[in-house]
């Protein structure tokens, strides 16, 4: 099902990609973890699918925390690097979301905004229907995205951020739905172009998507200390699905 096109396959696997994120902190994501688990009364040894793990720093953070987990992630790369980790408790897979799992599981998480990458709003809704068949009776779903009405009204058009000697020149503009960050920088030798394409996907569209594969929402959260979303001011919208 993956496309050369699809930017996602190309950038995610990309050393350049890890550079420019590498100041990525881990004590917020950390507590947001924390108080998703305490939230939804997840009991240690509880099976938990962290999709579109990256390289796996949150589902080794949440296998400390003495619950079962696998990491599934498109990205070869992220993947080979994360399995340097894994124990008896803590697995990790290439997975593209849009196949079928085959595992069920307690509570799948899809966080940091790893969700409305696709063109065709089918493949999205693909996901989520994955997600629900991938749940134990009981089970719960966290899809983590941002409030795009607040990153579009606070838009930073270009920037330039100087890493390890890299300067990425980043442009953020609006496309045929999308919020695009194009990605242009000089490194070894090279001149690179790569993107980040996200769906400008509201409340109204998500719940659209939600219901048609029979998920309800059952909670919404605007940040990571789970506060009451606030489509004005919230930083993220955080859905408990089930």
């Amino acid at each position: 099902m993956t496309k050369k096109k699809d930017w996602f396959v190309s950038w995610f696997d990309t050393s350049y990609y890890h550079i420019l994120y590498q100041h990525r902190g881990d004590t917020e994501a950390q507590q947001f973890m924390q108080n998703l688990v305490s939230f939804l009364k997840l009991k240690k040894g509880d099976k938990l699918l962290d999709l579109a793990c990256g390289r796996g720093r949150h589902s080794i953070y949440l296998n400390s925390l003495g619950f079962n987990v696998v990491g599934a992630d498109l990205s070869k790369n992220s993947i080979q690097f994360a399995r340097k980790f894994k124990n008896d408790s803590l697995h990790f897979i290439e997975h593209d979301m849009r196949n079928p799992l085959e595992r069920k599981y307690n509570a799948i998480f899809n966080l940091f905004t790893s969700f409305g990458f696709f063109d065709d709003d089918n493949e999205d809704i693909a996901v989520l229907n994955n997600i629900k068949n991938g749940l134990l009776p009981g089970g719960m779903a966290i899809i983590d995205f941002m409030n795009t009405k607040k990153v579009i009204e606070n838009i930073i058009p270009e920037e330039v951020q100087t890493i390890q000697n890299i300067n990425f020149n980043i442009s953020r503009y609006l496309k045929d739905g999308f919020i695009v960050k194009e990605i242009n920088f000089e490194a070894d030798g090279n001149h690179h172009t790569y993107f980040e394409k996200v769906k400008n996907l509201d409340l109204t569209k998500i719940n659209i998507f939600v219901n048609s594969v029979g998920f309800k929402i059952k909670h919404i959260f605007g940040n990571y200390q789970l506060d009451t979303f606030d489509e004005t001011t919230s930083d993220r919208l955080i859905l408990v699905l089930e």
